[in-house]
């Protein structure tokens, strides 16, 4: 396709100027930082600074609730899929990510630590902050801090992807029952993304600005890069053509990072070698999940030149095949219901364009619904 091939020259992209405003967030960084803040006693829970003093829910949180990381504020959202937003709890500045153990508790990632909620109360257990400074607590696409982050198979662990302005990042890995930092391991520059292996043997982060993947060792945390670069590295950071999230294939075990609804890349991690299939949503691409029996979802957050599409969603089958269901506007980030048939993709998206809410996708035929709910939700996950 010909508005590929001139994407294998420089990669300093001369886009039309709204949509290098929209997108220039894969482009050069803006400098923004953070700082961790002081650790809350166990078992005494804490909210960040000036936060009120949490409150329990009026009653139960209902199975099926989506838990949204309030990228615009200092929240994290509990949505109801069929009435909207039903609670919120603060948990630091700029939250990112969001991950859920077996104990019903779950973890956001934050520019200042990583917030631990009970779920079933609706309320901050404690505020983790990180080993790791990055300086002062800051917000927007390039603030310093958590990002990416997963638990271990049995919750035990939580490892957390953080972004050190001006230098490569590094994955801190939390006992969960201490609330501590335990290890730290050394990664590529903004983690966007965090997975663990299904044997919980192999942690992945995944380097946005570096173009790779780190394979890091659950056990002693030795690390290897993995380089993920379909069109090069040229432009560096410049460019727009990075990775940004990474799927763990069920069947196998590999990585699946898309790029711009053309390329995806299968990544064994155990050899690092690094297969190209074809896609077709022609679009730039964010968020990804992978469904039980193998499909793989991708967030179109929307063109990065004239030629491209529109933001949209991609079911992508096992067998490669794919069906393209349109967005309207940039989303960043996607959740599975637990039958499988709705996915749940969210309006935040780390640059200008992002929205208060999440559209919900009818995977069968297609049919979406916008609810209104968080401010700028980014991370997702279903409760």
């Amino acid at each position: 396709m010909t508005a590929r091939r001139r994407r294998t020259g420089p990669l300093l992209l001369a886009a039309a100027p709204v949509l290098a405003v929209l997108l220039a967030g894969c482009a050069a960084p803006d400098g923004d930082g953070a700082a961790g803040a002081p650790a809350a006693p166990r078992p005494t829970a804490a909210a960040p600074a000036g936060a009120p003093a949490p409150e329990a829910a009026a009653e139960p949180t209902p199975a099926g609730t989506l838990l949204v990381a309030d990228f615009g504020a200092d929240t994290a959202t509990f949505v109801d899929p069929a009435r909207g937003a039903i609670g919120s709890v603060r948990v630091g500045t700029a939250p990112y990510a969001v991950a859920v153990g077996p104990d019903g508790h779950a973890w956001v990632s934050t520019a200042e630590g990583v917030a631990e909620i009970d779920t079933r109360a609706r309320t901050l257990v404690r505020s983790i902050p990180y080993r790791t400074q990055t300086g002062p607590a800051g917000t927007g696409e390039y603030r310093g801090g958590g990002m990416g982050l997963a638990l271990s198979p049995d919750g035990t662990q939580l490892y957390v992807g953080v972004n050190v302005p001006g230098g490569n990042g590094v994955l801190e890995v939390v006992d969960t029952a201490k609330g501590e930092v335990t290890g730290v391991a050394p990664v590529g520059r903004r983690p966007f993304d965090v997975d663990v292996s299904r044997d919980g043997r192999e942690v992945y982060a995944t380097g946005h600005d570096s173009f790779d993947v780190t394979v890091v060792a659950a056990d002693g945390l030795a690390t290897r890069r993995i380089q993920v670069a379909p069109y090069g590295t040229k432009g560096g950071l410049g460019s727009w053509l990075k990775p940004h999230y990474t799927a763990v294939r069920p069947s196998d075990g590999k990585l699946l990072l898309p790029f711009e609804g053309e390329r995806l890349a299968v990544v064994d991690p155990a050899t690092g070698r690094v297969g190209i299939e074809p896609m077709t949503a022609d679009t730039h691409q964010h968020g990804v999940t992978v469904t039980p029996d193998g499909r793989l979802l991708v967030v179109g957050s929307g063109p990065i030149t004239g030629d491209d599409r529109g933001p949209s969603l991609t079911v992508r089958n096992p067998d490669g095949t794919e069906r393209v269901y349109p967005l309207g506007i940039p989303h960043e980030n996607v959740a599975l219901s637990a039958d499988g048939r709705t996915a749940y993709v969210t309006g935040g998206f780390t640059r200008d364009g992002y929205w208060d809410g999440i559209t919900l996708v009818d995977l069968d035929t297609g049919t979406t619904h916008r609810l209104e709910a968080g401010h700028r939700p980014l991370g997702v996950a279903v409760l």
